[in-house]
């Protein structure tokens, strides 16, 4: 069975929500009830970054895009992945945007002083404003780029939509695209009410 590690209101709602989508058993461990999990998951991933999902064979497979990735290239029927070359590179390269721009930031906004080397809170608060900024930039980069190979409603949606509407949820992000992308954030709502993902986002984000 794959076990995924992660918590609420994480990056490991996008593992969880594409895991349903593959209509597969899974068990999903959260490494913020108990030392065990916690130990655990160090155990498969030195960081103890989260998602990691660990597969049937004992092995681990971390970073998003690439558990996406295997996903979607393991359960073909899935829909996680298109079926065609060309669109299945863009896909690919939309999951990696994501994370290597968007998700790098909300780090960034999250842990300010990861990346300083004398956190004082004015330096904190500048980063964290600076992060943010480059965060919307980017989104709306992102929507001029992608949004119109995005879940329209009448199909599975794929591995990009269900990262899209993760990472979107934080920093304010949602906000952001509603004023300045109406189209873009109108997608991401579509993809929130799928009948397979809404209730993993709810578990996720309740309301």
């Amino acid at each position: 069975m794959y076990q995924l590690y992660g918590h609420r209101n994480s990056g490991a709602a996008a593992i969880e929500a594409a895991l349903e989508l593959c209509q597969i058993p899974y068990r999903f461990i959260d490494i913020e009830v108990s030392t065990e999990a916690a130990e655990a998951l160090a155990r498969l991933n030195p960081l103890k970054q989260i998602p990691t999902l660990q597969l049937p064979d004992g092995s681990a497979i971390t970073e998003s895009a690439a558990i996406l990735i295997h996903l979607g290239l393991s359960f073909p029927e899935s829909g996680l992945l298109p079926t065609t070359a060309a669109e299945r590179d863009q896909a690919i390269r939309g999951m990696v945007y994501i994370v290597s721009n968007c998700y790098a930031a909300i780090g960034v906004i999250d842990y300010p002083e990861r990346w300083l080397v004398m956190p004082d809170e004015a330096s904190r608060q500048n980063l964290m404003a600076g992060a943010r900024e480059r965060l919307y930039w980017t989104w709306e980069v992102f929507s001029d780029q992608f949004s119109a190979k995005l879940y329209l409603g009448d199909e599975t949606p794929g591995a990009l939509d269900v990262l899209a509407a993760v990472v979107t949820r934080w920093a304010g992000t949602r906000e952001h695209l509603r004023q300045t992308r109406p189209g873009f954030h109108a997608w991401l709502q579509r993809i929130d009410q799928h009948p397979v993902l809404a209730p993993v986002f709810a578990r996720h984000w309740p309301t």
